[in-house]
């Protein structure tokens, strides 16, 4: 029978540990613990309780890895999360390491890891996912409400291995079992709208590649003498700051690009560092138009080199780091928000465009897009 009497030895180091933190409390502030300091001297009582009173048995190790991710969720920002050992792994292995990918670009729609786009013939193309679909398990493990960076890794894999998601369709739970491929999915696409001069750029995401992918798709464009352009920023989800920096830079001949504003540390600004493109801008944007999206939007939008043509963009003006724990594990915690070029805050609000179209989910016609046809045509 167990001794409820005696301490188990694992206590040990939880209390020497919170002794340490008492410590501190009391060096700095000249409080005792005993005056249960901000709630400290419950916590350790706590922690006594379940060690000697609770029916079975918990490690010191998953009382602590309990109590870090309640630190980090009682922050109340979905992008500041705790990542187990496994999936901080996945985030820092070699770039160079043969890993592979199901060929869908997603975002998070509410507490859903949502399908923006399925890429042509990859392993979601094949088969049969759909925009719009909500991934709601991945391997049997319940995806709900889990942070979009940990959720995608749990979607890569090594090239040849098998993942079974789960998708939500209109109320109906779908099971897939997708063979990952190696994915080499251009980030920018570009044409010339048909019997037109006007050239169509879409950028679906921002990597280290994209600037490059762009210059390479308005050299080709211009060959073909247009006359103005419409970027496409619709369900794109962001990615780094500085492809997004590189991507305004063709649009901004000077001035700030985006400030970043650090809660530690010197602030920085991003400035435009060549000549513009020089020709009339329309830019799209939608609710799932984020991050990297939005610091491009929103810089075009401050400088007044192009009309943004859509609805709201989602409204994601912060920044995260990702830091590494002893234990294995890591911490991405949001660190700083980003500005536009006239300091306005978007984090949460979004950018407003300044000419509202909707898209109505059963339109057979883009009419954002012909809209923003429209007003080109009348800046050209």
């Amino acid at each position: 029978m167990r001794n409820f009497g005696s301490r188990p030895r694992g206590i040990s180091k939880v209390l020497i540990t919170l002794g340490v933190i008492a410590f501190l409390f009391v060096a700095v502030t000249g409080y005792t613990l005993f005056s249960n300091y901000n709630g400290l001297g419950n916590f350790v009582k706590v922690i006594s309780l379940i060690r000697t009173q609770y029916l079975y048995d918990v490690t010191t190790e998953e009382m602590v890895e309990g109590a870090i991710k309640g630190v980090v969720e009682s922050l109340d920002d979905p992008y500041s999360n705790y990542l187990d050992q496994e999936t901080f792994k996945k985030l820092t292995e070699q770039i160079h390491g043969s890993f592979g990918g199901l060929g869908i670009l997603v975002g998070v729609e509410g507490d859903y890891l949502t399908v923006v786009l399925p890429y042509e013939d990859t392993p979601a193309d094949k088969e049969g996912i759909k925009a719009g679909d909500k991934i709601v398990k991945i391997n049997s493990e319940d995806v709900v409400g889990l942070d979009l960076d940990a959720a995608i890794n749990m979607l890569r894999g090594p090239v040849g291995s098998e993942v079974n998601i789960t998708v939500l369709r209109q109320d109906e739970e779908i099971e897939k079992t997708l063979v990952r491929e190696e994915i080499r999915v251009p980030t920018v696409q570009g044409e010339i709208v048909p019997d037109t001069e006007i050239g169509y750029v879409q950028i679906s995401q921002f990597t280290e590649i994209t600037a490059d992918e762009l210059d390479e798709v308005l050299t080709k464009l211009k060959e073909k003498d247009i006359k103005g352009l419409v970027l496409d920023l619709r369900n794109n989800p962001g990615g780094e700051l500085v492809s997004a920096t590189r991507v305004a830079d063709e649009f901004i001949s000077q001035g700030p690009i985006v400030h970043i504003d650090y809660k530690q540390g010197e602030d920085k600004t991003y400035n435009a560092k060549k000549p513009a493109l020089n020709l009339p801008l329309v830019v799209l944007i939608n609710g799932h138009s984020a991050s990297a999206a939005e610091i491009l939007a929103g810089a075009i939008k401050d400088h007044q080199v192009g009309t943004l043509v859509g609805t709201t963009s989602f409204g994601k003006g912060v920044v995260q780091i990702v830091f590494p724990l002893d234990n294995g594990a890591g911490l991405k915690l949001t660190t700083a928000r980003y500005l536009t070029p006239n300091k306005h805050d978007i984090n949460k609000k979004g950018i407003e465009p300044d000419v509202v179209v909707e898209l109505p989910e059963d339109a057979e016609q883009d009419v954002q897009l012909e809209k923003a046809l429209e007003v080109l045509k009348e800046k050209m």
